[in-house]
């Protein structure tokens, strides 16, 4: 990944270096022209790197300086002493990172813009300068190619500067920083050539990079002192001496006895071809294996032959380099570490096929291995003259070292691999090094996890990693490091007093290069040599005088610029493609990793990945030439042409491309019809302007979008910060100011008349709620549609009085007390009953309140209950009492009683008011309860309440108060009631215009407007409200009814795209990004009612309450600080709530289920359509016909009928059927594509089928978890695997037999064909993982059938004993998506289908019988963390002898053991879901509910526990 500077935690203080004389001579010159800078290794060239990328930056801010360096480890090196020397910000790409996020032209853009320097390996800039994400001449300022000799040939450093320098305008003395011209060129070399010809090389790397060779002129003494040349020295040694094949090492002669008895024949690999090709009719698909058996048996270069003559080969060159011990060492560790290798629980080398491993094991078994001694007399005296002439001179320079009281570090070169590893271990065991030296190895890495040869298996003998190794060298830990060619070039080592080459440099830049690391003062260079005169040397050294020369040559400064007419390599038929629009370039050597890239992206299906197969024009061998006796050895010259074939899930015309016998090479044959082939994948679509596969660019994620859209609106984890939603009665600023009048009725209780501001919808009768109301039982209500009388002034100023006195008298606590500037009044209609009785009272208490005649605690509408009862004569009517003290709840009066009390109650009585002690008990008492506890009546009663028109027990508390120490509420029975259940109608009248407004602006002019008022209601509350109902189910079926109608579309619009093209941009549009994104761009987040309705702190709604209005929110919106507050100290209340991105995302999914619900498909696609989501809309009737537009086969398949019958369907178009059971490897002639479509297309029907099935379950109303469970044992992939397995038809058919006793008679010879076996495929693989698949399913089958049919638990462990590869799953999805497509989009048929397959029965029986569908490992992880204290289990797996077995371990102790075969991975998890099975019967779990696992959009809401309550 990239990695930045800015990321660095401490501050960066660069490091003082003075710079040199003849650095800065160079860096003058670097600025004012293009440079190679060829000075020795320790001289300092990078520093003036540094410096130049350093002025660079300071002086054009408009491009960026580019640092290139050949390896990672020299990236991650160079990368680390730039950002530490230069204060800007400095980027690290290289080969290491993941590839597929470098992707992205957005991403490369924000590099580019926040970064100054970027550090990378070359094809990391290749790679973006061919997909056009990055444009040289306008984003690069300077290019610094470290190791600059490397740009010769084909080599990237090389194709950067043909592709993409060489077309750019030069740059000249009037070019400007932002001119689009080629960048500045400055390279970077201790050794400018290749071979010997110092004239040519250099014409050839100044050409390639446009630069001029340099090194210091001027300061050449100052130079000398900075470099130190160590002294030269060489070794000689006597050759060794072996008598014919006599090798003195006993184990290399037993290794190459079995390997030159060795039969290719034999080899598993050629043995495999052999059968299947006798399996195979004449076709491509056999044409293609003959040619490899040809290969195989000509070559004799499978892996197993190769890798053992590889073994032999370097046995041999260890023995005659290191002596007989190495060798026989050397062959022991090997046969050892590939016996450990070829255990089949080990993953050292993965890539092995099984065969090979057993072919293997059989060979070295033969093998007669001697183990090598440990004496250290037996392995001095098994040593070469050659070792012993390094043992001499690493103990002599050591003994120099020592004698100048220096410590000793030395650095030996070996060309071989293995020949490290022998050597080191030899000077590790020999006497006179082991004490003198502390070894380690470098070896040449490799991260990729391919088969290349078998002795890879030696990667992993050097135990130390090389950046651990490098440190221990650093800090002496480790003072001789043995080493192959990864330490000559690059690599931070610290500077050796003595280096060696144990073999001889094969060129001169590999000596100056190794040379280069002793670069300590008094070092040594030793070359060993085998006998001869070091004439070699001479040579070299002449060569680099020559090459010092003429980079110091003035003369030079007058080289010619770079030729732009010479042919690259003299490639004549060179070509390239390049997109207008973005510049990307394909050119004929990128072509061929490029449809490589694109092949390997396509989804397949649990096999191997897939690859372009090439086919040679003519053929390497003629057609069985493996079994001809008469070989022709005549080898042909040429030309070739080629045919490229690519997967069959693209359509017929996109798989087979061909070139014709004109090109000169094999290889640029292949070339060629790739270029071929990818330019007619982009013409097709395939390929976006980057010249990438579509689904690595499908869209750009659009989380940065939704960033800038609105602060912080990203991904599911994410928020952003919205104005609050719509105040549904408040008025537009400009809107007149008016009253109308509508009438409020409630069963059993007089109406009301209701005024608003502005005029009620009319709502239809089921719009309105029904209420639940203690003793009235279940109640409707209703309000009337408005009333043509206007509201006069006098009955505003008696409403606005009234309303504020019928609600004080409950919520006066939170009142503003005398604000009446309510949005909505009441007052009650003509025929009230007893208000005439009222009034009386009324005008009787305003009158003595008015004179000042009152008594403690009374009002103008609260009077003492004494004088109110003497002087009504004690009415039974009084709705609502309360005692004196101002926190004294309100009671509902039931009786007076004038019975005197006992002594006991008396006491009791007396107890209660203690603190009147003087109080004299008079009567009537008055017997009071409590009014009812329920307040939200909106909410259904409780199962406990079985008697609805009862008090619940709780208000049946009587209790007695004093009358002259109570006051009464004048207020009816009838205004108690309406002032009860206003607050719950009022909750429900405001959430209706929620939806109306919602109608009115958002789904106005769209068919989704007229979606019942309670569906609407429901999709727009989320859960956080805690309202009764909210969207979460229907979020649930509106999101798979989104995946399912995306899928149609796409489907249908894009008929070349194969599955992972449309997986990739369906899940793209369905992404809760995506959705939020469009939901605030819509404004939806005003109607999403997410306040909580809280009864008991309910309050009036004020026309003039300080809440923003929509558009001001968005205007005065600002950042509070935490803890800041206004002028008068108070803290500041926010302005905007926060909203996730997921409730955005869920409230269009719950729409699009809501209007589902309503109309069907149909106006769920109104309903997306009105968010886009980035598709194109059409209805599924026309998608339908889109996806018919296919041309019917003529040569169909014999086994179509027998399918037909196992699905009880008959196809109208067979096509359709061909291609579901078209598996990617088929080879046939058909037209059609592999079955990734259609499966893709049945996977959505599946999921749409058993969601509504589920949702509309009978009398289960499943919540979201429940469905998400249940539906997974309906669809997952061993169930659907299972059905495929146990579907067949039987084939009726009779043969004759004949017998002595009977004589002839016909028999009954019935077979059974099952579904899985009329897959049409051409893999051998295939075929196999059918026929174990179907023997384990016989043997576990029947026991599965029982458990689906009879068990009360899902028999999760059973499905997974089936083990069944993916395409077994895959092939009854794309069943269902062909009859999906077939019969004209109808679930009816698909839902048919399967029934037909059981699939629907298994379902109808988890629902109908409540199976218990929890997952065993989850229901045992969630009964631990119930536990007091929580218990931890674990799941140990461990393979032995075959076998994998599954300990549980409960807080770690053994709880059971579980045992099976291995057969590959999904073998641990059969045995990890029996143990958790077999644990839940020990651990006796059985009481464990969904809610339990499902934690539900709830639980991610509990953030919102601090959400606002607002009281309307």
């Amino acid at each position: 990944m990239l990695e930045s500077e800015e990321n660095d935690t401490a501050v960066r203080t660069p490091p003082i270096v003075h710079t040199r004389a003849y650095q800065q001579e160079l860096l003058d010159e670097s600025l004012h022209r293009n440079l190679v800078i060829a000075l020795d290794t320790g001289s300092g060239k990078t520093h003036i790197a540094v410096l130049r990328m350093k002025h660079e930056a300071e002086h054009n801010s408009q491009k960026v300086s580019w640092f290139i360096a050949p390896t990672v480890a020299l990236v991650e090196q160079q990368f680390e002493v730039i950002k530490t020397a230069i204060p800007v910000s400095v980027g690290l790409v290289s080969g290491a990172s993941e590839p597929n996020q470098w992707k992205d032209p957005l991403l490369w853009r924000r590099i580019l813009a926040s970064h100054r320097i970027m550090v990378t390996t070359p094809q990391v800039l290749l790679d973006a300068l061919h997909h056009a994400y990055i444009d040289m001449g306008s984003d690069i300022g300077l290019l610094v190619f470290d190791e600059a000799h490397h740009a010769t040939g084909k080599h990237p450093y090389n194709m950067i500067m043909k592709n993409f320098y060489s077309t750019l305008p030069p740059r000249t003395n009037l070019s400007r920083p932002e001119d689009r011209v080629r960048p500045m060129v400055l390279g970077l070399t201790a050794s400018p050539i290749y071979g010997g010809n110092v004239d040519v090389a250099f014409r050839e790397l100044e050409k390639n990079l446009d630069s001029t060779i340099r090194s210091s002129r001027v300061n050449r003494e100052e130079l000398a002192q900075h470099v130190h040349r160590p002294e030269f020295k060489h070794v000689l040694y006597a050759a060794p001496v072996h008598a014919g094949d006599g090798l003195p090492s006993s184990n290399c002669q037993a290794l190459k006895a079995v390997v030159d008895r060795m039969n290719i024949n034999e080899d598993p690999y050629v043995v495999s071809l052999r059968a299947r090709l006798t399996r195979l009719q004449p076709g491509d698909d056999r044409r293609r294996l003959d040619q490899q058996l040809s290969k195989a048996l000509d070559k004799q270069d499978t892996f197993s032959h190769k890798g053992m003559r590889d073994f032999a080969r370097a046995a041999e060159d260890i023995c005659c380099e290191l002596g007989p011990w190495a060798a026989d060492w050397y062959v022991a560790m090997v046969i050892e570490r590939a016996r450990t290798a070829a255990n089949p629980y080990n993953n050292i080398m993965s890539a092995w096929q099984e065969k090979e491993k057993r072919y293997l094991l059989k060979i070295l078994s033969r093998v007669q291995v001697t183990a090598p001694s440990s004496e250290p007399d037996n392995i001095v005296n098994g040593i070469t003259p050659k070792v012993r002439a390094l043992v001499d001179s690493l103990i002599i320079e050591e003994a120099q070292f020592r004698s100048r009281d220096e410590d000793y570090s030395g650095l030996v070169f070996v060309t071989r691999r293995d020949t490290v590893l022998a050597l080191a271990e030899l000077l590790r065991r020999i006497p006179e090094t082991a004490q003198l030296f502390r070894i380690g190895c470098l070896l040449g890495s490799s991260s990729s996890f391919k088969r290349h040869s078998f002795l890879d298996i030696t990667r992993n003998l050097v135990e130390d990693s090389q950046a651990d190794t490098l440190r221990d060298f650093k800090i002496g830990d480790k003072n001789l490091i043995v080493s192959t060619s990864v330490a000559e070039e690059g690599i931070d080592i610290q500077a050796c007093g003595s280096v060696v080459r144990f073999d001889p440099p094969p060129n001169v830049v590999a000596w100056a290069q190794s040379r280069g690391r002793a670069r300590r003062k008094r070092s040594s260079f030793i070359i060993m040599f085998e006998e001869t005169s070091p004439q070699k040397v001479k040579e070299w050294e002449e060569t680099e005088r020559r090459m010092m020369a003429a980079y110091n040559d003035p003369l030079r400064d007058a080289m010619m610029p770079l030729q732009e007419e010479e042919d690259f390599n003299d490639e004549r038929d060179y070509v390239e493609f390049q997109v207008a629009s973005t510049g990307a370039l394909l050119t004929i050597h990128s072509a061929v990793p490029h449809l490589n890239h694109f092949c390997a992206v396509i989804p397949s299906g649990g096999q191997n990945s897939h690859v372009p197969i090439y086919e040679l024009d003519p053929p390497d061998y003629e057609d069985g030439w493996h079994s001809n006796p008469i070989r022709d050895e005549t080898p042909y010259q040429g030309p070739w042409g080629a045919t490229v074939r690519l997967p069959r899930a693209l359509p017929k015309y996109l798989r087979q491309f061909t070139t014709p016998r004109i090109h000169s090479t094999k290889r640029k044959a292949e070339q060629h019809v790739a270029f071929l082939a990818y330019c007619e994948l982009y013409k097709a679509g395939l390929l976006d302007q980057h010249l990438l596969p579509l689904s690595t660019a499908i869209e750009p994620d659009k989380k940065e979008e939704v960033e800038a859209m609105l602060a912080e609106v990203a991904k599911r984890a994410s928020t952003a910060r919205v104005s609050i939603q719509i105040d549904p009665f408040a008025l537009a600023p400009h809107e007149v100011v008016a009253w109308f009048s509508h009438e409020l009725t409630i069963e059993g209780i007089p109406p009301l008349r209701m005024f608003t501001r502005r005029p009620l919808p009319t709502f239809a009768q089921g719009d309105f709620p029904t209420l639940y109301i203690p003793r009235h039982g279940e109640v409707a209500m209703s309000i009337s549609a408005t009333q043509l009388v206007p509201v006069t002034e006098e009955e505003e100023w008696h409403a606005r009085r009234y309303t504020h006195r019928m609600f004080y008298m409950l919520y006066g606590g939170r009142m503003d007390r005398d604000n009446m500037d309510f949005p909505y009044l009441f007052l009650p209609t003509s025929d009230w009953p007893d208000e005439a009785v009222w009034e009386e009272r009324r005008q009787w208490q305003a009158e003595r309140y008015s004179r000042g005649f009152t008594v403690q605690g009374e009002g103008q509408h609260i009077s003492n209950a004494a004088i109110l009862g003497e002087y009504f004569s004690y009415p039974h009517d009084l709705a609502i009492v309360r005692g004196m003290n101002k926190f004294d709840k309100p009671l509902r009066l039931l009786s007076w009683r004038y019975d005197a009390l006992s002594a006991e109650e008396e006491e009791s009585f007396r107890e209660q008011y203690d603190m009147y002690p003087d109080m004299v008990v008079t009567y009537p008492l008055m017997v009071v309860t409590s009014l009812p506890r329920r307040r939200n009546f909106l909410i259904p009663f409780t199962n406990e309440t079985t008697d609805r028109h009862q008090p619940a027990a709780q208000d049946d508390y009587t209790f007695l108060l004093h009358p002259e120490y109570a006051l009464v509420e004048l207020a009816s029975h009838n205004e108690l009631q309406y002032a009860l259940v206003l607050p719950s109608i009022l909750r429900w009248l405001a959430n209706a215009l929620t939806v109306n407004s919602l109608r009115a602006n958002l789904l106005a002019e769209t068919p989704v407007s007229n979606t019942p008022l309670p569906l609407l209601l429901t999709a727009i509350t989320a859960p956080i409200s805690q309202d009764l109902y909210h969207y979460q189910r229907l979020e649930t079926l509106g999101d798979t009814v989104l995946k399912f109608l995306s899928s149609n579309q796409l489907y249908a619009e894009f008929p070349l795209w194969h599955e992972g093209y449309l997986s990739r941009k369906k899940d793209h549009a369905v992404a809760n990004s995506n959705l939020a994104k469009e939901a605030v761009q819509k404004g939806l987040y005003k109607w999403i009612i997410r306040d909580r309705f809280v009864p008991r702190k309910w309050k009036p709604h004020y026309a003039t309450m300080k809440t923003l209005a929509d558009d001001a929110v968005e205007e005065q919106e600002t950042e509070v600080p935490v803890g800041s507050r206004d002028d008068k100290g108070k803290k500041k209340k926010k302005r905007a709530e926060e909203l996730s991105t997921k409730m955005l995302a869920d409230v269009v999914e719950s729409l699009i289920g809501a209007a589902y619900e309503h109309g069907g498909f149909d106006l769920a696609i109104e309903c997306a359509r009105r968010f886009g989501l980035g598709l194109s809309w059409k209805t599924l009737t026309e998608r339908i016909k889109e996806m018919h537009k296919v041309e019917d086969l003529e040569d169909l398949p014999e086994q179509l009928g027998l399918v037909e019958q196992m699905l009880d369907y008959q196809f109208k178009r067979r096509t359709f059927l061909v291609q579901a059971l078209t598996h990617a490897s088929y080879q046939g002639d058909s037209a059609v594509m592999s079955l990734e479509r259609l499966e893709f297309l049945g996977d959505c029907a599946l999921d749409m089928i058993v969601t509504d099935y589920l949702y509309h379950a009978p009398g289960k109303n499943y919540s979201p978890g429940y469905m998400h469970i249940k539906k997974e044992a309906a669809v997952n992939s061993h169930i659907l695997a299972y059905v495929c397995l146990n579907t067949s038809v039987a084939v009726e058919s009779v043969m004759p037999t004949w017998s002595p006793e009977m004589g002839l008679e016909i028999t009954d010879d019935t077979q059974r064909v099952h579904l899985w076996q009329c897959l049409l495929h051409s893999s051998h693989r295939v075929l196999e993982d059918q026929n174990l698949t179907f023997a384990r399913f016989q043997k576990h089958g029947p026991a599965i059938a029982r458990a689906l049919a009879e068990d009360s638990i899902y028999p999760w462990a059973a499905l997974t004993s089936l083990q069944a590869p993916k395409f077994i799953s895959d092939m009854v999805e794309s069943i269902l998506g062909a009859v999906y497509v077939d019969s004209m989009g109808s679930l009816d048929a698909v839902r048919q289908v399967m029934r037909s397959l059981g699939l629907m029965q298994v379902i109808e029986r988890v629902v109908v019988e409540d199976v218990d569908v929890l997952h065993p490992v989850s229901r045992v992880a969630i009964w631990a963390a119930q536990q007091e204290p929580q218990k931890n289990v674990e799941y140990k797996i461990g393979k032995e002898k075959g076998q994998v077995k599954c300990t549980v371990f409960v807080d770690e102790e053994k709880l059971l053991e579980v045992s099976a075969s291995y057969r590959s991975r999904v073998s641990e998890d059969e045995v990890r879901f029996t143990a958790a099975e077999r644990a839940m019967k020990k651990l006796k779990v059985t009481d464990i509910a969904v809610e339990d696992m499902v934690v539900g959009v709830e639980d991610e809401d509990d953030i919102w526990r601090g959400a606002p309550g607002y009281e309307w």
